[in-house]
């Protein structure tokens, strides 16, 4: 080597066996929390599926630490997801790591060339969970704080953890045309309103209320009354609104469908038809989300799982 020559550095990649593991612990984490994502992937080829659990366990890590007020701090929360997505950033310029989701997720954003400032999109929508312990308690045991003000505002929140999403999915789907890109992101939004109706109750547990300010004024509401024992019929109106905001969402998703490689057409089918389901079964009860937690049965899901599989024979 001259003088005055640089050595030139080699990005760091995994063994094969190494991405193998993580992949396989990806897979194993999406399995056991993403109770209506996985039947999704169940009838994607298996690279892409691989590389949605990848995503799927960055999304559920992030998740975990800014809900970590047990153990964490606020400012602790807030610098460990600075931290996390660091972590991310080294890997993706080549730097070793020893993280199985870093790795796999690194993979598939490189073979899928999804854009890294989806990524960080993903992180920053989580950490708009990490509410300042500062706020007012309103002379109550539990901090509630009604997160967002306009339904506009709320959009925002859900863009970042729900749309985004969508945008990722779709460039592991494979997609062409530009014009798959908004319908992707509204039928996120319809998927983060029907998880917003659902968990109403136990958000309001934890301090946090995503029904909008407005709203809740507009129906003579007040996010108080959460934390007592709500009246079900008092909220019915509000939450049918957020309903009908996130049915549009699903007629984008239906949309979107033939926008993406046929390969993937039954798992966004399957996805869409899952939470559109879940939507209608709160709808069915009237939207008493107060009295127990709404969810699909096995047999519901299997029921849209075969139906997606079906469109993939065909």
């Amino acid at each position: 080597m001259s003088a005055g020559t640089q050595p030139v550095l080699i990005p760091w990649s995994p063994a094969p066996a190494q991405l193998t593991m993580a992949y396989s612990v990806c897979r194993g984490i999406t399995r056991t929390n993403a109770k209506n994502f996985y039947y999704a992937f169940l009838v994607l080829p298996k690279r892409k599926r691989q590389a949605l659990c990848a995503v799927y366990a960055f999304m559920r890590r992030c998740d975990d630490i800014a809900d970590d007020s047990t153990t964490l701090t606020f400012e602790e929360r807030h610098q460990k997801l600075d931290n996390w997505l660091d972590a991310l950033h080294r890997v993706q310029q080549g730097q070793p790591s020893d993280d199985p989701i870093l790795l796999a997720l690194n993979d598939a954003q490189r073979s899928y060339t999804i854009p890294a400032g989806l990524l960080d999109e993903l992180a920053m929508g989580t950490a708009m969970d990490v509410v300042d312990p500062s706020a007012e308690t309103q002379g109550m045991s539990v901090q509630l704080t009604v997160q967002y003000k306009t339904f506009e505002d709320l959009k925002l929140y859900c863009y970042r953890v729900a749309s985004v999403v969508g945008l990722v999915c779709i460039h592991i789907f494979g997609y062409r045309d530009p014009a798959a890109e908004p319908l992707a992101e509204q039928c996120g939004l319809a998927f983060q309103l029907t998880n917003i109706i659902r968990d109403v109750k136990e958000d309001a547990a934890i301090g946090r209320v995503y029904l909008p300010e407005e709203d809740l004024t507009h129906f003579g509401l007040s996010a108080a009354e959460l934390l007592a024992a709500p009246d079900a019929s008092r909220f019915r109106p509000l939450l049918a609104l957020e309903a009908d905001r996130a049915r549009e969402g699903y007629q984008a998703g239906e949309q979107l469908i033939p926008y993406i490689s046929e390969d993937s057409q039954p798992a966004l089918y399957v996805l869409v038809n899952i939470y559109r389901k879940l939507l209608e079964k709160i709808a069915e009860r009237q939207y008493d989300v107060f009295s127990g937690k709404i969810s699909l049965t096995v047999s519901e899901k299997l029921r849209i799982l075969g139906k997606g599989f079906l469109q993939r024979i065909t």
